[in-house]
């Protein structure tokens, strides 16, 4: 669980970040369960679009990414989510949380 402090310092490395993932009319699958995860193991931290033509709400979408990832969820303004989860990576510089 991340504490306020940590989100926040998320959030502004978050801000420079351009959505890597777009969730449309397929709404969620296993390959873009997958694919996320890989992302999350690959950046740590993962901006996602969620397009008008999505059948699921937005909030909807960050929980379901944040059950099937182990993510946690950092922020959520309007159809733009950032999800972070630590890499187990051997030999990755990982993000520095106060």
């Amino acid at each position: 669980m991340l504490t306020s402090k940590q989100r926040a310092c998320l959030r502004g490395l978050a801000s420079v970040l351009e959505p890597v993932v777009q969730i449309g009319k397929d709404g969620l699958s296993e390959n873009g369960y997958e694919g996320i995860r890989l992302l999350l193991e690959a950046r740590e931290l993962v901006k996602i679009k969620v397009l008008k033509n999505c059948p699921l709400d937005t909030k909807e979408v960050m929980s379901f990414i944040c059950q099937n990832t182990g993510s946690e969820p950092v922020q959520q303004i309007g159809a733009i989510l950032v999800v972070y989860k630590k890499s187990t990576k051997k030999g990755f510089k990982h993000i520095e949380l106060p």
